[in-house]
């Protein structure tokens, strides 16, 4: 396939497009990532070139292709555990919370939004499994959700490779939750069945979720501009509960967005309280 540098017309394209189908804003700059990330796509939809794969969007709209293009942009970094401290507050001290407080329904719900490949709801389930294992009778229900088609697939088939468990997974667990299965590990299916995915923009119509009691939007707000992140802002509090929490990552916040929100320091992780 040819290499080709980028048209200008061609970046503001596919600029353009990103913004308007997921509100992520793409660094014009960074043409070389543009490129690199859509060269596979152009690959296998048969073009010779990333730009007459572009050519061919602009002349007839072709939303299966241009949703490959969306997704191909889109940032799918994770990891099991990751940044540790929001995993040791729900430990210390929110999942005893909420046990009290919901003890009447024995009722936990968990999102996680712009989930990727599932590290992270597979990371609560079995932190929950861990040592909350009382916890077995309630109805547990930990929902993760993306925009792509491709890591959602992935994530509810729950198969990673060595180089992704080695990322944050304990040892301990990798032994007790997962079997190996060729160059793959799978997750157990008494964790794996723990977790559903389905596909969320967070820009578009929401599709019905569950009152939520803990939310993970983490190293998502960061992609949108301020007006986009007041917006998803907003809609996540309309699916929150009373006293639900919301991490966010470490770059991110709601002050100066959401009033709505209170920050809660708890030791070295940070977490946004409903007011």
């Amino acid at each position: 396939m040819s290499v080709a540098t980028l048209t200008p017309e061609a970046i503001n394209y596919v600029c353009t497009t990103v913004r308007a189908r997921s509100a992520i804003e793409l660094d014009v700059s960074k043409s070389y990532l543009i490129e690199a990330r859509l060269a596979p796509v152009a690959k296998d939809n048969g073009f010779d070139s990333i730009n007459d794969l572009i050519q061919a969007l602009r002349g007839q709209r072709q939303l299966k292709l241009e949703s490959q293009l969306v997704e191909a942009m889109t940032t799918n970094e994770t990891s099991f555990f990751r940044d540790q401290h929001p995993f040791e507050t729900l430990r210390k001290t929110l999942f005893s919370e909420i046990k009290t407080r919901n003890a009447a329904s024995k009722s936990l719900n968990i999102w996680s939004a712009a989930c990727s490949t599932g590290q992270e709801i597979y990371s609560i389930a079995m932190h929950l499994r861990e040592h909350f294992a009382d916890l077995a009778s309630w109805k547990v229900q930990l929902v993760g959700t993306d925009l792509s088609d491709d890591v959602l697939k992935r994530a509810a088939e729950a198969r990673f490779s060595q180089i992704e468990v080695n990322r944050g997974l304990p040892a301990s667990m990798l032994v007790k939750h997962f079997q190996r299965n060729g160059l793959h590990w799978e997750l157990k299916p008494e964790v794996r069945n723990m977790a559903r995915f389905m596909k969320l923009n967070l820009i578009e119509r929401w599709p019905p979720l569950p009152v939520m009691d803990i939310v993970f939007l983490r190293n998502v707000l960061i992609y949108f501009c301020p007006e986009t992140k007041r917006a998803i802002l907003e809609k996540v509090r309309r699916v929150m509960a009373p006293n639900a929490v919301l991490f966010l990552g470490a770059a991110e916040t709601t002050m100066g967005l959401d009033a709505g929100f209170e920050r809660v320091q708890s030791d070295n992780s940070v977490y946004y309280r409903l007011k």
